[in-house]
């Protein structure tokens, strides 16, 4: 039975995989460099120091400490978590989270026999919800610094030498923290387009769309990426007008092609319009409205499009500046990435760069693994990322999660492959509780079963994820996944079913 050769395998994979199909996945994460609870000061040298509090940075400074070493975490903007916790990741799914509770109760409820005279929303409500989740967390990760003995400073970092990085604190001081190693965990920042200026409240970045005073009539979307995606979600069910322009002819173009014509759909349904193949070549902010010029991406007539808010949302570009890496002779590409090795070291001895700054998926997640495999190498031990089975989730509804190769990747690697599906439609959990779009797909080795790819549009696809991804870390077949009993009734039994649709027939259509 395929079953034994997960049985078998008693180690974890060690190899860490650079050239993952991944690279340029967009999400959320960005930390930067921070005055102190007990800072180290010139005389005082560190085994770590991490410039950077975003998920990378300090996940890598309390794993530093926990292993002994003595550590200190610089963090440019007073609050840790980067982007992802403060102004990216968290209040975003608190906000996509509490939208789709007001559409709920306005379009679902009486479905349910749930009844309200009227339903508003109050959006001051909101964002102090959001604003709170943000808070409590942040606080959390500055407890769990202080559990773990991890020396924090506020404030800007500059790398002056391999050993030293001065920091500008934000109480307008100035000092120097000494480390024997020093790992940049910087992250990224919004990507800027030409001619358009953001200036975060009609022409917004993300952190712009987080926190706007009101719901726009109209919102325009330039970017169908994760981010763009989500953010032009939530503003659409709280009463938005939703228009999304595109460059490349589709959508998210990392995910798998049938997935994303479903999503595509189902996101149409919601009322977002689209307009692909499409580039933005002037915008007008003289009058009451925001006016984009467009045209065809390959060129010919222009049109108008009016908007009372733009959300920039094009991408995100590594975080470099004012770092000195040039100053010490720290390689990069040309995309501004960091150039490391297998063990995340850069080609200057100490120096060392995890997460949005080096090539690989730009994922809260990833730097975070990043991190502690950078840490595990630096204490002596044997670290461990493998940038093909990182998933990728887009937290819409419903949302889609995909981890390993899409169906067009296994095709143009000439591999033979066979493919599973099984729709929401026919699970007796989704159809119980009346939210039942969706699928979920399987790609997997013709000859060996070896699982390949694993793709999912369900409400909670995010969650569902996870035993694929632990299916293709341990390289099981979908015989594997299929042959494991799944609780009844449960979202879950539709990876099951599908992974029966892939080797064999599924009992359940």
């Amino acid at each position: 039975m395929a079953m034994a050769s997960v049985a078998r395998r008693k180690a974890y994979p060690l190899s860490r995989n650079l050239s993952g199909s991944c690279s340029d996945a967009l999400r959320y994460s960005y930390s930067l460099t921070s005055f102190s609870r007990g800072f180290a000061t010139g005389s005082d040298e560190n085994d770590i120091v991490v410039i950077g509090g975003g998920p990378g940075g300090y996940v890598a400074a309390i794993k530093a400490a926990q292993l002994g070493l003595k550590t200190t975490c610089i963090e440019k903007r007073g609050t840790l978590g980067g982007t992802c916790l403060n102004v990216g990741c968290i209040p975003s799914k608190a906000l996509l989270h509490s939208s789709h509770m007001y559409h709920e109760a306005k379009h679902s409820f009486p479905s349910h026999g749930v009844k309200f005279p009227s339903v508003e929303v109050d959006l001051p409500a909101m964002m102090a919800q959001k604003d709170k989740a943000v808070g409590n967390l942040t606080k959390g990760i500055e407890g769990l610094f202080k559990k773990n003995k991890v020396n924090y400073v506020k404030g800007y970092g500059k790398i002056v030498s391999p050993s030293d990085v001065s920091v500008d604190t934000i109480d307008g001081g100035n000092t120097v923290v000494k480390g024997k190693n020093i790992i940049i965990a910087t992250g990224s920042d919004v990507k800027s387009l030409p001619g358009i200026t953001i200036d975060e409240k009609r022409i917004v970045s993300s952190t712009g769309a987080l926190a706007l005073k009101e719901i726009p009539k109209k919102l325009v979307v330039i970017g169908a990426g994760y981010i763009g995606l989500e953010m032009g979600s939530v503003w659409g069910r709280l009463g938005s007008e939703v228009t999304v322009v595109e460059f490349a002819p589709d959508i998210v173009p990392t995910m798998d092609g049938e997935i994303r014509k479903q999503f595509q759909r189902s996101l149409e349904k919601q009322k977002m319009k689209f307009m692909l193949k499409t580039k933005v070549v002037g915008v007008d902010t003289s009058g009451h409205s925001v006016k984009l010029t467009l045209e065809p991406a390959s060129g010919g007539d222009k049109t108008e499009l009016e908007a009372d808010v733009v959300l920039v949302s094009a991408g995100r570009v590594p975080f470099t500046a004012g770092l000195g890496l040039d100053k010490i002779g720290v390689e990069m590409d040309k995309a501004g990435r960091i150039l490391v090795n297998e063990r995340f070291a850069t080609n200057v001895a100490g120096i060392y760069a995890i997460g949005d700054v080096i090539p690989g998926p730009m994922l809260a997640h990833k730097a975070e693994e990043d991190g502690v495999a950078c840490v595990e190498f630096i204490a002596g031990k044997v670290g461990h990322v493998d940038y093909d089975k990182v998933p990728g989730v887009v937290y819409t509804h419903p949302e889609v999660a995909s981890v390993g190769k899409t169906e067009e990747q296994v095709k143009s690697l000439g591999v033979a492959y066979r493919v599973g599906k099984f729709p929401f439609l026919a699970n007796s959990r989704a159809k119980a509780i009346d939210d039942a779009e969706g699928i979920v797909k399987i790609v997997a080795e013709k000859e060996t079963d070896k699982i390949l790819g694993v793709h999912i549009m369900a409400p909670n696809a995010g969650e569902l994820i996870h035993e694929a991804v632990l299916a293709l870390a341990y390289d099981a077949s979908s015989e594997d996944i299929a042959r494991v009993c799944h609780a009844h009734p449960t979202m879950s039994e539709a990876l099951k079913e599908a992974a029966m649709a892939t080797y064999d027939k599924p009992i359940h259509i």
